[in-house]
């Protein structure tokens, strides 16, 4: 994908959500992972469509990605939710993986909390909890960033060090246990064997992912404030005696959907006042 091109699709994308969405003034967006569409439940919902609709906009494909993108609020505060996203493992390519991304950003967005439900590779990273990511390692080897514009390259340090201790201070006022670690994002859709996530342990790698690192790649680029999070929603392989599979995922995300709730509204209402002192 040439970058014309793609800047006319985007063009014609946010066009188009502009006459769908009519006024918006919303600075912060969420990308929600695998079983965590509900947290829109929590949102005054102005405005919400199908993903589908929205010219060149990729399709998801894989269940507990509805594939919605909703507008509305978060205890006054306005906000977009896209609810699913799309992963390289579907056939997708690097550009429409990281559209959404993209999307946000001309939609005028300063602030993305991306999120995901991903298996522990850390024995002491107990399933049910939270885990703030401070890195990542990409084994998904496509980087969305391959043969751009120098301009274009994101940040060595692709998440927001004020917001990791902003949601350090947020975790400890609700008394939640949040975990703090190296994603690992690999191409999937295979599960990781144990010597691989053996591997990416070696690597310094606290859980194991199917997605996040593109999107955070391109939103770190364009001058997004990024804070990612994690569901862990499982052992990876090698640790835990059970088969893993996609539905244990989900029903794992659901259990813990109050906590995640409670705890990304918090993290919304300190980055709106975070990005009110910082203008």
């Amino acid at each position: 994908m040439d970058k014309t091109t793609l800047n006319n699709y985007l063009s014609e994308s946010v066009s188009f959500l502009k006459e769908r969405f009519s006024e918006f003034n919303a600075q912060i967006g969420i990308i929600l992972g695998s079983g965590l569409g509900p947290f829109v439940e929590k949102i005054q919902v102005i405005n919400a469509i199908n993903t589908a609709d929205i010219p060149h906009y990729p399709a998801s494909t894989v269940s507990g990605h509805s594939g919605r993108l909703v507008h509305g609020s978060v205890e006054g505060i306005e906000i977009f939710a896209l609810q699913g996203r799309v992963h390289t493992y579907e056939g997708y390519d690097q550009w429409q993986v990281t559209y959404p991304a993209r999307l946000m950003h001309l939609l005028g967005l300063r602030s993305l909390i991306v999120t995901n439900s991903s298996g522990s590779s850390n024995p002491d990273f107990r399933p049910g909890n939270f885990m703030l990511i401070r890195d990542h390692l990409d084994f998904i080897f496509r980087d969305p960033l391959y043969e751009w514009e120098l301009r274009d390259f994101g940040s060595v340090s692709p998440y927001n060090e004020e917001y990791i201790s902003m949601a350090e201070s947020v975790a400890k006022k609700l008394d939640m246990n949040l975990y703090e670690g190296v994603l690992s994002a690999n191409l999937g859709p295979t599960y990781e064997t144990p010597a691989e996530v053996k591997f990416q342990m070696s690597l310094g790698g606290d859980t194991a992912s199917m997605s996040t690192f593109p999107e955070v790649t391109v939103a770190r680029s364009l001058g997004l404030k990024v804070l990612g999070l994690s569901v862990l929603t499982n052992y990876a392989a090698g640790l835990n005696k059970t088969p893993l599979n996609h539905k244990e995922v989900t029903e794992m995300a659901d259990s813990v959907s109050d906590n995640f709730s409670i705890l990304i509204t918090e993290l919304i209402k300190k980055i709106n006042l975070l990005n009110k002192e910082g203008n």
